[in-house]
C-alpha cells in the first residue's frame, strides 16, 4: 500500500471513529456531568480525523507533523474522556470497548507517525 492509499484508508478511519463517538455521545445520560463529557469527547473525538485531513493537504512538512501531533493530542484526549465513562459505568462496557480500541490504536498509529517525521 503506499502513502496516498494509506492516506485515504486512515481518513476513512479516523471519520468513522468521529461518528462512533458522536453515537456514544448521543447515548450518555443527560446530567450536567455526563453534557460536559459529551462535549469534551464530542469535540476531541471529531478533531482526531479533522486535523488527519487537513495534515493531507498541508503546505509543508512542518504543517504536516504540527497536524499530526494535534491528531495524536486529541486521540490521546479521547481515550481519556473514554476511561472516564468507562469508570463511570455509564455505557455497556460491549458497546464501548471497540472504541476504546480504537482510540488507542489511532493513537499508536499517530504516535508512530510523528515520531517517524
Amino acid at each position: 500500500m503506499n502513502n496516498k492509499e494509506f492516506a485515504k484508508k486512515l481518513e476513512y478511519r479516523t471519520r468513522q471513529f468521529g461518528i462512533s463517538v458522536i453515537k456514544l455521545s448521543s447515548a450518555l445520560p443527560n446530567s450536567i456531568e455526563a453534557k460536559v463529557i459529551k462535549n469534551q469527547i464530542t469535540k476531541s473525538g471529531t478533531s482526531v480525523g479533522a486535523n488527519y485531513r487537513e495534515a493531507n493537504r498541508s503546505r509543508s512538512k512542518r504543517d504536516f507533523k504540527n497536524k499530526i501531533k494535534i491528531s495524536e493530542s486529541e486521540a490521546s484526549e479521547t481515550e481519556y474522556w473514554l476511561e472516564i465513562i468507562n469508570d463511570l459505568n455509564w455505557v455497556e462496557h460491549a458497546k464501548l470497548n471497540p472504541i476504546i480500541k480504537e482510540a488507542k490504536e489511532l493513537l499508536a498509529l499517530f504516535t508512530s507517525i510523528s515520531n517517524k517525521l
